[in-house]
């Protein structure tokens, strides 16, 4: 699979809650990097982040190469509804670097968290 159809399946897994299929594109050590959960194995983080999602849509707004390191970033609108039906709505950044077998060894995630992180925190009361 091409990294682009990487990160196209990754958004459309992402989108529809389908943690197994979105850690599957990592290798065994992927690491998640965000900027409201921290820096975690992939198969931690996103069962963590379906627990407080009760829905998720995505918006692709492009996909960029780097062709000198073969990294991607996505560029997407993500409109979150936590599991306590509050909603935020953000653009996001995520920075894909790809091991030597086309998986993902490292994803960060970039995006303002002065909403979500708010919200996120009320899920932990």
């Amino acid at each position: 699979m091409k990294r682009k159809d990487i990160a196209s399946s990754y958004l459309t897994y992402l989108e529809n809650g389908n943690t197994k299929e979105v850690i599957a594109l990592f290798n065994q050590n992927g690491i998640v990097e965000s900027p409201l959960y921290g820096s975690m194995k992939a198969s931690l983080f996103y069962p963590k982040l379906k627990n407080d999602t009760k829905s998720s849509q995505l918006k692709l707004q492009g996909i960029f190469e780097d062709f000198e390191t073969g990294n991607l970033a996505i560029y997407f609108n993500y409109i979150w509804t936590l599991k306590n039906s509050e909603q935020v709505v953000f653009d996001v950044v995520d920075i894909l670097e790809f091991d030597t077998q086309h998986k993902i060894k490292k994803l960060k995630i970039i995006y303002d968290t002065v909403v979500a992180r708010s919200l996120q925190k009320q899920l932990d009361s």
